[in-house]
Protein backbone atom coordinates (compact mmCIF):
# COMPACT_ATOMS: atom_id res chain seq x y z
CA UNK A 1 0.00 0.00 0.00
CA UNK A 2 1.22 3.39 -1.03
CA UNK A 3 1.56 5.01 2.46
CA UNK A 4 1.13 8.40 1.08
CA UNK A 5 -1.76 7.90 -0.87
CA UNK A 6 -3.26 5.61 0.73
CA UNK A 7 -4.15 3.86 -2.72
CA UNK A 8 -3.12 0.10 -3.26
CA UNK A 9 -0.06 -0.78 -5.26
CA UNK A 10 -0.92 -3.23 -7.99
CA UNK A 11 1.31 -6.24 -8.30
CA UNK A 12 3.84 -6.85 -11.10
CA UNK A 13 1.70 -10.22 -11.95
CA UNK A 14 -1.39 -7.98 -12.76
CA UNK A 15 0.30 -5.10 -14.43
CA UNK A 16 2.14 -7.97 -16.36
CA UNK A 17 -1.34 -9.38 -17.29
CA UNK A 18 -2.96 -6.12 -18.35
CA UNK A 19 0.33 -4.99 -20.74
CA UNK A 20 0.20 -8.71 -22.28
CA UNK A 21 -3.92 -7.90 -23.09
CA UNK A 22 -3.29 -4.54 -24.40
CA UNK A 23 -0.27 -5.85 -26.88
CA UNK A 24 -2.42 -8.56 -27.56
CA UNK A 25 -5.63 -6.43 -28.83
CA UNK A 26 -3.01 -3.78 -30.12
CA UNK A 27 -1.92 -7.24 -32.60
CA UNK A 28 -5.33 -7.80 -33.52
CA UNK A 29 -6.32 -4.08 -33.96
CA UNK A 30 -2.94 -4.05 -36.34
CA UNK A 31 -4.31 -7.06 -37.97
CA UNK A 32 -7.58 -5.45 -38.64
CA UNK A 33 -6.51 -2.21 -39.76
CA UNK A 34 -4.00 -3.48 -42.49
CA UNK A 35 -7.19 -6.08 -43.52
CA UNK A 36 -8.64 -2.44 -43.88
CA UNK A 37 -6.02 -0.69 -45.77
CA UNK A 38 -6.02 -3.98 -48.28
CA UNK A 39 -9.57 -4.04 -48.56
CA UNK A 40 -9.70 -0.04 -49.31
CA UNK A 41 -6.41 -0.95 -51.63
CA UNK A 42 -9.18 -3.11 -53.48
CA UNK A 43 -12.15 -0.94 -53.66
CA UNK A 44 -10.03 1.96 -54.89
CA UNK A 45 -9.01 -0.65 -57.37
CA UNK A 46 -12.50 -1.51 -58.31
CA UNK A 47 -13.53 1.45 -58.13
CA UNK A 48 -10.74 3.39 -60.54
CA UNK A 49 -11.82 0.28 -62.60
CA UNK A 50 -15.20 0.85 -63.22
CA UNK A 51 -14.56 4.78 -63.35
CA UNK A 52 -12.59 3.52 -66.41
CA UNK A 53 -15.29 1.49 -67.74
CA UNK A 54 -17.58 4.39 -66.88
CA UNK A 55 -15.19 6.75 -69.10
CA UNK A 56 -15.01 4.48 -71.78
CA UNK A 57 -18.78 3.64 -71.58
CA UNK A 58 -19.86 7.45 -71.45
CA UNK A 59 -17.05 7.90 -74.77
CA UNK A 60 -18.77 5.20 -76.76
CA UNK A 61 -22.46 6.63 -76.05
CA UNK A 62 -20.50 10.12 -77.25
CA UNK A 63 -19.55 7.97 -80.56
CA UNK A 64 -23.05 6.17 -80.98
CA UNK A 65 -24.57 9.48 -80.38
CA UNK A 66 -22.71 11.35 -82.80
CA UNK A 67 -22.40 8.76 -85.34
CA UNK A 68 -26.64 8.02 -84.85
CA UNK A 69 -26.74 11.88 -85.35
CA UNK A 70 -24.85 12.15 -88.23
CA UNK A 71 -26.94 9.37 -89.95
CA UNK A 72 -30.00 11.54 -89.05
CA UNK A 73 -28.43 14.14 -90.49
CA UNK A 74 -27.44 12.70 -93.75
CA UNK A 75 -31.07 10.76 -94.02
CA UNK A 76 -33.01 11.49 -96.81
CA UNK A 77 -35.93 11.32 -94.79
CA UNK A 78 -37.06 13.87 -92.19
CA UNK A 79 -36.98 12.18 -88.66
CA UNK A 80 -39.21 13.76 -86.10
CA UNK A 81 -39.22 12.35 -82.67
CA UNK A 82 -41.77 13.88 -79.87
CA UNK A 83 -41.83 13.10 -76.30
CA UNK A 84 -45.11 12.11 -74.27
CA UNK A 85 -45.62 16.16 -73.22
CA UNK A 86 -45.96 16.81 -77.09
CA UNK A 87 -42.57 18.31 -77.27
CA UNK A 88 -40.06 18.08 -80.02
CA UNK A 89 -36.91 16.38 -78.99
CA UNK A 90 -35.40 16.54 -81.98
CA UNK A 91 -35.98 17.02 -85.96
CA UNK A 92 -33.48 16.58 -88.60
CA UNK A 93 -32.25 19.01 -91.00
CA UNK A 94 -34.21 16.94 -94.38
CA UNK A 95 -37.60 17.42 -91.67
CA UNK A 96 -37.11 21.29 -91.51
CA UNK A 97 -36.41 21.09 -95.60
CA UNK A 98 -39.14 19.40 -96.49
CA UNK A 99 -41.31 21.62 -94.05
CA UNK A 100 -39.64 25.07 -94.75
CA UNK A 101 -39.05 25.54 -91.37
CA UNK A 102 -35.55 27.30 -91.68
CA UNK A 103 -33.70 27.70 -88.68
CA UNK A 104 -36.80 28.87 -86.62
CA UNK A 105 -36.72 27.09 -83.22
CA UNK A 106 -39.20 24.76 -82.50
CA UNK A 107 -40.52 23.90 -79.51
CA UNK A 108 -43.56 22.02 -80.07
CA UNK A 109 -46.40 20.04 -81.78
CA UNK A 110 -48.59 23.02 -82.04
CA UNK A 111 -45.64 25.66 -83.32
CA UNK A 112 -44.33 23.29 -86.09
CA UNK A 113 -48.20 22.87 -86.76
CA UNK A 114 -48.51 26.93 -87.04
CA UNK A 115 -45.49 27.64 -89.16
CA UNK A 116 -45.81 24.45 -91.62
CA UNK A 117 -48.98 23.51 -93.69
CA UNK A 118 -49.61 19.94 -91.82
CA UNK A 119 -51.98 19.95 -88.66
CA UNK A 120 -50.02 17.34 -86.93
CA UNK A 121 -51.62 17.81 -83.89
CA UNK A 122 -54.57 16.52 -85.92
CA UNK A 123 -52.11 13.29 -86.94
CA UNK A 124 -51.20 12.69 -83.43
CA UNK A 125 -54.63 12.97 -81.81
CA UNK A 126 -54.86 9.59 -84.50
CA UNK A 127 -51.56 7.69 -83.26
CA UNK A 128 -53.05 4.70 -81.61
CA UNK A 129 -54.13 3.22 -84.95
CA UNK A 130 -50.39 4.39 -86.47
CA UNK A 131 -52.05 5.29 -89.87
CA UNK A 132 -49.50 6.45 -92.33
CA UNK A 133 -51.08 9.67 -94.08
CA UNK A 134 -50.10 11.84 -97.18
CA UNK A 135 -50.41 15.83 -97.81
CA UNK A 136 -50.28 18.14 -100.03
CA UNK A 137 -48.52 21.35 -99.50
CA UNK A 138 -48.38 24.49 -101.67
CA UNK A 139 -44.82 25.40 -101.60
CA UNK A 140 -42.49 28.49 -103.33
CA UNK A 141 -41.56 25.47 -105.88
CA UNK A 142 -44.67 24.64 -106.30
CA UNK A 143 -46.94 21.56 -104.82
CA UNK A 144 -45.54 18.94 -102.87
CA UNK A 145 -46.33 16.15 -101.81
CA UNK A 146 -45.63 14.28 -98.13
CA UNK A 147 -45.78 10.92 -96.84
CA UNK A 148 -46.38 11.37 -93.08
CA UNK A 149 -45.86 7.66 -91.13
CA UNK A 150 -45.95 8.14 -87.21
CA UNK A 151 -45.42 5.06 -84.70
CA UNK A 152 -46.07 4.93 -80.74
CA UNK A 153 -43.05 4.22 -78.83
CA UNK A 154 -43.34 4.71 -75.42
CA UNK A 155 -44.41 7.04 -72.61
CA UNK A 156 -45.04 7.54 -69.19
CA UNK A 157 -46.95 4.56 -67.13
CA UNK A 158 -50.26 4.87 -65.30
CA UNK A 159 -48.93 6.01 -62.07
CA UNK A 160 -45.50 7.08 -62.45
CA UNK A 161 -43.19 6.93 -59.69
CA UNK A 162 -41.12 10.26 -58.91
CA UNK A 163 -38.46 9.17 -60.40
CA UNK A 164 -40.31 7.72 -63.75
CA UNK A 165 -42.80 11.69 -63.90
CA UNK A 166 -40.13 13.12 -66.39
CA UNK A 167 -41.21 13.06 -70.02
CA UNK A 168 -40.26 10.52 -72.19
CA UNK A 169 -39.99 9.25 -75.49
CA UNK A 170 -43.62 8.82 -77.15
CA UNK A 171 -42.91 8.68 -80.93
CA UNK A 172 -41.02 9.03 -84.15
CA UNK A 173 -42.72 10.55 -87.47
CA UNK A 174 -41.02 9.94 -90.88
CA UNK A 175 -41.75 12.35 -93.61
CA UNK A 176 -40.73 11.38 -97.20
CA UNK A 177 -40.88 13.71 -100.16
CA UNK A 178 -43.19 11.28 -102.50
CA UNK A 179 -43.94 14.11 -105.38
CA UNK A 180 -42.29 11.93 -107.96
CA UNK A 181 -44.57 9.37 -107.50
CA UNK A 182 -47.54 10.81 -107.38
CA UNK A 183 -46.54 13.05 -110.61
CA UNK A 184 -45.62 9.45 -111.84
CA UNK A 185 -48.97 7.59 -110.61
CA UNK A 186 -50.75 11.08 -112.55
CA UNK A 187 -48.71 10.37 -115.65
CA UNK A 188 -49.30 6.64 -115.77
CA UNK A 189 -53.69 7.27 -115.50
CA UNK A 190 -53.28 10.00 -117.87
CA UNK A 191 -51.43 7.16 -120.49
CA UNK A 192 -53.74 4.46 -119.28
CA UNK A 193 -57.01 6.45 -119.84
CA UNK A 194 -55.36 8.07 -123.40
CA UNK A 195 -54.72 4.27 -124.22
CA UNK A 196 -58.17 3.70 -123.34
CA UNK A 197 -60.12 6.42 -125.03
CA UNK A 198 -58.12 5.68 -127.95
CA UNK A 199 -58.69 1.85 -128.13
CA UNK A 200 -63.12 2.81 -127.50
CA UNK A 201 -62.54 5.51 -130.15
CA UNK A 202 -61.26 3.06 -132.45
CA UNK A 203 -63.87 0.68 -131.76
CA UNK A 204 -66.44 3.08 -132.03
CA UNK A 205 -65.33 4.25 -135.31
CA UNK A 206 -65.68 0.82 -136.54
CA UNK A 207 -68.81 0.61 -134.63
CA UNK A 208 -70.25 3.68 -136.13
CA UNK A 209 -69.00 3.66 -139.57
CA UNK A 210 -70.75 0.28 -140.93
CA UNK A 211 -74.17 2.15 -139.97
CA UNK A 212 -73.07 5.24 -141.73
CA UNK A 213 -72.23 2.85 -144.89
CA UNK A 214 -75.42 1.34 -145.12
CA UNK A 215 -77.26 4.41 -144.34
CA UNK A 216 -75.50 5.93 -147.63
CA UNK A 217 -76.46 3.27 -149.43
CA UNK A 218 -80.26 3.09 -148.42
CA UNK A 219 -80.45 6.82 -148.73
CA UNK A 220 -79.04 6.18 -152.58
CA UNK A 221 -81.34 3.45 -153.02
CA UNK A 222 -84.63 5.72 -151.95
CA UNK A 223 -82.88 8.11 -154.15
CA UNK A 224 -83.12 5.80 -156.93
CA UNK A 225 -86.61 4.82 -155.90
CA UNK A 226 -87.09 1.17 -157.26
CA UNK A 227 -90.10 0.28 -155.31
CA UNK A 228 -89.11 -0.70 -152.19
CA UNK A 229 -88.79 2.52 -150.61
CA UNK A 230 -90.38 1.04 -147.48
CA UNK A 231 -88.09 -1.65 -147.10
CA UNK A 232 -85.31 1.06 -147.43
CA UNK A 233 -86.57 3.31 -144.79
CA UNK A 234 -86.66 -0.04 -141.99
CA UNK A 235 -83.05 -0.01 -142.93
CA UNK A 236 -82.75 3.33 -142.60
CA UNK A 237 -84.15 3.75 -139.11
CA UNK A 238 -82.18 -0.19 -138.36
CA UNK A 239 -79.15 2.07 -138.03
CA UNK A 240 -80.04 5.27 -137.49
CA UNK A 241 -81.20 3.40 -133.91
CA UNK A 242 -77.68 1.51 -133.98
CA UNK A 243 -76.07 4.46 -134.10
CA UNK A 244 -78.28 6.06 -131.26
CA UNK A 245 -78.14 2.99 -129.04
CA UNK A 246 -73.73 3.04 -129.15
CA UNK A 247 -73.98 7.15 -128.15
CA UNK A 248 -76.34 6.61 -125.08
CA UNK A 249 -73.86 3.92 -124.15
CA UNK A 250 -70.79 5.79 -123.77
CA UNK A 251 -72.95 8.73 -122.52
CA UNK A 252 -74.47 6.43 -119.70
CA UNK A 253 -71.16 4.81 -119.17
CA UNK A 254 -68.71 7.36 -118.99
CA UNK A 255 -71.18 10.59 -117.72
CA UNK A 256 -72.58 10.73 -113.95
CA UNK A 257 -76.12 11.15 -115.57
CA UNK A 258 -78.26 10.39 -111.97
CA UNK A 259 -81.58 8.97 -113.67
CA UNK A 260 -84.73 10.11 -112.73
CA UNK A 261 -87.64 7.39 -111.52
CA UNK A 262 -91.22 7.97 -111.53
CA UNK A 263 -94.39 5.02 -112.04
CA UNK A 264 -93.68 3.41 -114.97
CA UNK A 265 -95.99 0.11 -116.39
CA UNK A 266 -93.50 -2.29 -116.90
CA UNK A 267 -95.20 -4.21 -119.79
CA UNK A 268 -95.70 -1.19 -121.90
CA UNK A 269 -92.26 0.09 -121.73
CA UNK A 270 -90.41 -3.08 -122.50
CA UNK A 271 -93.04 -3.58 -125.61
CA UNK A 272 -91.76 -0.20 -126.96
CA UNK A 273 -88.33 -1.17 -126.36
CA UNK A 274 -89.10 -4.39 -128.19
CA UNK A 275 -90.79 -2.03 -131.09
CA UNK A 276 -88.07 -0.04 -131.14
CA UNK A 277 -85.61 -2.90 -131.97
CA UNK A 278 -87.46 -4.54 -134.53
CA UNK A 279 -85.88 -2.65 -137.82
CA UNK A 280 -82.24 -3.75 -136.30
CA UNK A 281 -83.75 -7.41 -136.00
CA UNK A 282 -85.58 -7.06 -139.33
CA UNK A 283 -81.89 -5.99 -141.01
CA UNK A 284 -80.86 -9.30 -139.35
CA UNK A 285 -82.81 -11.61 -140.67
CA UNK A 286 -84.13 -12.62 -137.24
CA UNK A 287 -87.63 -12.23 -135.46
CA UNK A 288 -88.41 -10.89 -132.31
CA UNK A 289 -91.31 -11.06 -130.34
CA UNK A 290 -92.76 -9.92 -126.73
CA UNK A 291 -95.17 -11.67 -124.51
CA UNK A 292 -96.22 -9.87 -121.61
CA UNK A 293 -97.81 -12.57 -119.09
CA UNK A 294 -98.96 -9.48 -116.53
CA UNK A 295 -99.67 -6.39 -117.89
CA UNK A 296 -100.48 -4.39 -114.55
CA UNK A 297 -96.34 -4.99 -112.94
CA UNK A 298 -95.44 -1.06 -112.26
CA UNK A 299 -91.95 -0.19 -110.80
CA UNK A 300 -90.35 3.17 -110.42
CA UNK A 301 -88.05 3.55 -113.30
CA UNK A 302 -86.99 5.57 -115.88
CA UNK A 303 -88.82 4.88 -119.76
CA UNK A 304 -85.25 5.89 -121.56
CA UNK A 305 -82.68 3.78 -119.47
CA UNK A 306 -85.48 0.86 -119.45
CA UNK A 307 -85.50 1.12 -123.49
CA UNK A 308 -81.46 1.11 -123.41
CA UNK A 309 -81.27 -1.96 -121.14
CA UNK A 310 -84.10 -3.99 -123.85
CA UNK A 311 -81.99 -2.19 -126.94
CA UNK A 312 -78.53 -3.10 -125.07
CA UNK A 313 -79.87 -6.93 -124.52
CA UNK A 314 -82.13 -7.48 -127.75
CA UNK A 315 -78.75 -6.12 -130.11
CA UNK A 316 -76.66 -8.46 -128.51
CA UNK A 317 -78.82 -11.20 -128.83
CA UNK A 318 -79.45 -10.35 -132.55
CA UNK A 319 -75.80 -10.57 -133.13
CA UNK A 320 -75.07 -13.52 -131.93
CA UNK A 321 -78.28 -15.40 -133.41
CA UNK A 322 -78.05 -17.14 -136.69
CA UNK A 323 -80.55 -15.55 -139.41
CA UNK A 324 -84.09 -17.26 -139.35
CA UNK A 325 -83.33 -18.12 -135.42
CA UNK A 326 -86.43 -15.84 -133.01
CA UNK A 327 -85.58 -13.88 -129.93
CA UNK A 328 -88.42 -14.47 -127.29
CA UNK A 329 -88.98 -11.23 -124.29
CA UNK A 330 -91.42 -11.25 -121.79
CA UNK A 331 -92.73 -10.20 -118.48
CA UNK A 332 -93.76 -11.71 -115.26
CA UNK A 333 -94.42 -11.25 -111.63
CA UNK A 334 -92.63 -13.91 -109.49
CA UNK A 335 -93.13 -13.94 -105.06
CA UNK A 336 -90.38 -15.11 -103.14
CA UNK A 337 -91.03 -15.15 -99.45
CA UNK A 338 -93.83 -12.74 -99.40
CA UNK A 339 -92.41 -10.58 -102.09
CA UNK A 340 -93.45 -9.84 -105.35
CA UNK A 341 -90.62 -9.27 -108.23
CA UNK A 342 -90.75 -8.32 -111.87
CA UNK A 343 -88.90 -10.56 -113.82
CA UNK A 344 -88.04 -9.42 -117.59
CA UNK A 345 -86.61 -12.23 -119.52
CA UNK A 346 -84.66 -12.32 -123.28
CA UNK A 347 -84.03 -15.64 -124.51
CA UNK A 348 -82.19 -16.21 -128.22
CA UNK A 349 -81.23 -19.43 -129.82
CA UNK A 350 -77.98 -18.16 -130.38
CA UNK A 351 -74.57 -19.39 -130.11
CA UNK A 352 -74.39 -18.88 -126.48
CA UNK A 353 -71.44 -17.62 -124.27
CA UNK A 354 -68.37 -19.91 -123.25
CA UNK A 355 -68.25 -20.16 -119.50
CA UNK A 356 -64.57 -18.53 -118.73
CA UNK A 357 -66.60 -15.87 -120.23
CA UNK A 358 -69.56 -15.34 -118.51
CA UNK A 359 -68.17 -13.18 -115.24
CA UNK A 360 -66.54 -10.87 -117.63
CA UNK A 361 -69.67 -9.67 -119.49
CA UNK A 362 -70.61 -7.28 -117.52
CA UNK A 363 -67.28 -5.73 -117.39
CA UNK A 364 -66.58 -2.07 -119.38
CA UNK A 365 -64.50 -2.90 -122.81
CA UNK A 366 -65.18 -6.62 -122.77
CA UNK A 367 -65.86 -8.55 -125.52
CA UNK A 368 -66.01 -12.29 -126.22
CA UNK A 369 -65.78 -11.47 -130.47
CA UNK A 370 -63.73 -8.45 -129.63
CA UNK A 371 -66.00 -6.92 -132.38
CA UNK A 372 -68.04 -4.75 -130.62
CA UNK A 373 -66.74 -1.90 -127.71
CA UNK A 374 -68.00 -3.56 -125.26
CA UNK A 375 -69.85 -1.03 -123.58
CA UNK A 376 -73.79 -2.21 -123.52
CA UNK A 377 -74.15 -5.13 -121.00
CA UNK A 378 -71.81 -2.91 -118.45
CA UNK A 379 -73.98 -0.21 -118.73
CA UNK A 380 -77.24 -2.83 -118.35
CA UNK A 381 -75.81 -3.57 -115.18
CA UNK A 382 -75.32 -0.01 -114.29
CA UNK A 383 -78.86 1.00 -115.00
CA UNK A 384 -80.44 -2.14 -113.59
CA UNK A 385 -78.15 -0.97 -109.78
CA UNK A 386 -79.70 2.58 -110.70
CA UNK A 387 -83.21 1.48 -110.56
CA UNK A 388 -82.50 -1.37 -107.45
CA UNK A 389 -82.89 -4.20 -109.72
CA UNK A 390 -80.39 -7.13 -110.54
CA UNK A 391 -79.28 -8.79 -114.18
CA UNK A 392 -78.25 -12.32 -114.31
CA UNK A 393 -77.61 -14.47 -117.39
CA UNK A 394 -77.57 -18.23 -117.91
CA UNK A 395 -75.98 -20.02 -121.45
CA UNK A 396 -75.19 -23.06 -123.03
CA UNK A 397 -73.62 -23.35 -125.94
CA UNK A 398 -74.75 -23.46 -129.71
CA UNK A 399 -78.40 -23.53 -127.60
CA UNK A 400 -79.11 -20.00 -126.61
CA UNK A 401 -78.62 -17.51 -123.63
CA UNK A 402 -81.12 -16.25 -121.37
CA UNK A 403 -80.66 -12.67 -119.87
CA UNK A 404 -82.82 -12.04 -116.62
CA UNK A 405 -83.83 -8.79 -115.27
CA UNK A 406 -85.42 -8.56 -111.87
CA UNK A 407 -87.32 -5.30 -110.46
CA UNK A 408 -88.83 -4.69 -107.46
CA UNK A 409 -92.58 -3.62 -107.67
CA UNK A 410 -94.52 -0.95 -106.43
Amino acid sequence: MNAMSGNPIPSPQLLADAFSEFISASSVLEASYRDLQCEVTRLNAELSKRNADLTRSLAENDRMRAALQQMLDSMPCGVLVLNSDQRIVMINPEGRNLLELGSAKINSLRELSHLSQVNFESLFQGLEQQVDSEVCLDTKTGRRWLAIGNRKLFGTSTHPSPADRAPRLESIWILRDVTANKEAEQKREAARRTTVLAEISTILAHEIRNPLASLELFAGLIEEDRGETARWISHLRAGIRTLSGTVNNVLSLNGEIKLHLSRVALAGCVKSGVEFVQPIAEQAGVEISFYAADGSLCIFGNEDALRQIVLNIACNAIRHTPAGNKIDVSTRAVECAGVIRAIVEVADSGCGIPEDAIEHIFDPGFSATGETPGLGLAVCKRLMTQHGGEIRVSSRINEGTTFELEFPVI
